[in-house]
Order: structure tokens, then sequence, then C-alpha cells
């Protein structure tokens, strides 16, 4: 851990992920929200039930890119014609289960539907998350914060560290293994200036926006299923980095669960925008 109580950083990246499990998009600039970045995990597949599916069980969403255009998504996949969904129109409410949470969502017609059952090969269907819904984070990891999430497994904001990618990859290397991307860890922020795996021991972040101070508190290690092991570039599954992670990253805290990156909850700055290059003051938990 870093010797000071504060270190300085600053936002490197910042990415949405529009559909839970589908590929996420890299952006300059983000809105904050009551549950994360604007549009993160707003939107989620899910079977003729209602419960929700994941690149653990269809490794192909990977495969699945999303692009922001002024008023639609466009989404693209190998072998489909593009997707066009209005960000400003839902069809017939529904209820859905994201874990172990049964929540209200609107699904989103029967072209959209048509669209994912043909490219996964299954029946399914696809929801947008009903902002009037109040899903929280658990009180045991957010505390008196009460933290909203969309279809995010349990968080509104992941955070990570680019030096603890770094490490990874070399300890990669050394196994004669490929280099990963940051985006198997499917992250909201990324912070340069950090030491590898600082983020583990930070207690808040507070960053300068031109709207004022954003505060995050950082409150639980993010524990890890096979989903980094997805080739996003092929939407297969592999063995790594999931090997080379459990030599090393082994958790006490998460009763030896593999982790990377820390969930975070919001403590201040909603409707402020987030901005790659904004400097970040990490406060650590000693």
């Amino acid at each position: 851990m870093n010797n000071s109580s504060t270190l300085a950083s600053r936002v490197s990246a910042l990415y949405v992920h529009p559909i839970k499990s589908c590929a996420g998009i890299a952006v300059g600039e983000a809105l904050l929200v009551e549950t994360g970045l604007e549009f993160d995990r707003a939107w989620m597949v899910t079977d003729e039930q209602g419960e929700m599916l994941t690149q653990r069980e269809r490794p192909r969403l990977a495969l699945v890119q999303p692009t922001f255009r002024t008023q639609d998504m466009v989404l693209r996949a190998p072998g489909m014609l593009a997707l066009h969904l209005r960000l400003d129109t839902v069809e017939a409410p529904t209820r859905v289960r994201v874990w172990d949470d049964i929540v209200k969502a609107y699904d989103m017609g029967a072209l959209a539907a048509q669209w994912f059952s043909d490219f996964l090969g299954r029946k399914v269907r696809l929801a947008r998350f009903d902002p009037e819904e109040k899903r929280l984070s658990e009180a045991r990891w957010a505390g008196a914060v009460l933290a909203e999430n969309a279809f995010a497994d349990g968080f509104p904001l992941l955070v990570a560290g680019s030096a603890s990618l770094a490490d990874l990859n070399q300890r990669l290397a050394a196994r004669g293994q490929a280099a990963v991307g940051m985006e198997r860890f499917r992250p909201n922020l990324v912070l340069d200036g950090l030491r590898p795996w600082d983020e583990d021991h930070i207690d808040e972040l507070e960053i300068d926006t031109a709207q004022g101070p954003v505060r995050l508190r950082l409150v639980k290690p993010c524990t890890r299923c096979t989903i980094p092991n997805v080739d996003p570039a092929t939407g297969e599954p592999t063995t790594e980095p999931g090997d080379t992670l459990a030599g090393f990253r082994a958790d006490p805290r998460m009763d030896g669960a593999l982790t990377f990156g820390m969930n975070a909850v919001v403590l201040s700055g909603f409707e402020h925008t987030l901005q790659i290059g904004q400097s970040v003051r990490a406060n650590f938990a000693f």
C-alpha cells in the first residue's frame, strides 16, 4: 500500500456497459446518476421467463457491440443486421430477475427479442430497467449509503487501476500468455497514478469535475467469475487470465475468491459529468 494517506491520481478511462454482459463502450465523458454512469447496465437479456442471461451461460454476448447516437442505441454483432433501439421508447411493463432481485422493467418488444434470439440460438427477450424501481446495494457493504443499481451485479460503479492490469499482464507474459485488455474486467472508472493493487486499500475517491467534486466510497472487492476469461474478440471462453489470477489474487476478505477492482457507491456528486483526465484524490484506509 502507498505510504501516504492521500495520493493524486487521474481518470484514465471511462466505460459504459449499456446491456448487461454485452460489450462496453469506452467514452470520453459520462453523467453520474443514481444508479452509476448514465445508461450503464440499463438493459438486460433474459430468457422467456425473465431470468437474466450473462456471458456465463452465453459467452457470445461479448460480441454484441452497442453504439450510442443522439436518440438511439445501435447494436451490431457478427452475421447480424444492425438493430436500432430508441432511447426514449419501451414497450410492455414486465418483471425480471437479476440475481436474487425481482424488479420492475420494460420489455423492449418483438424485434429486439428476435434479434437476440437469432444471435444466441435460443428464445430470449431484452428488458430495460424501470427507473422507478429502487434496487439497493447490500447494506452489509454499502453501510448507511442507499446505493441504487440498475442491472449491475450489485453496486453502482466498478473502479480499477491501470497499474494493476499492467502487473497482471507482466505475470501473464512470464507464463507465456497473451496480454489482456481492461475491457475484460468491465470497470466503469480506470485510474492512473496508483501502484498495482492500491485500489484494494482505498477508502474514498474525490474527483474534480466542472460541477464540483464527486465523492465515491470503495466498499467491496469485486469477485471474479469466468467472464474475464471470455475473449472479447471471439466470444470464446478460455482459462486466462483466471489461471494467473488464481496464483496471487485469492482474497481473504472474500473467503479466498479471486478479486480485481473495487465496487463503489456514490457519496455525492449526482448529475455531475465525469471526464477522462480529471484529477482524483485517493484517500487510503488504514
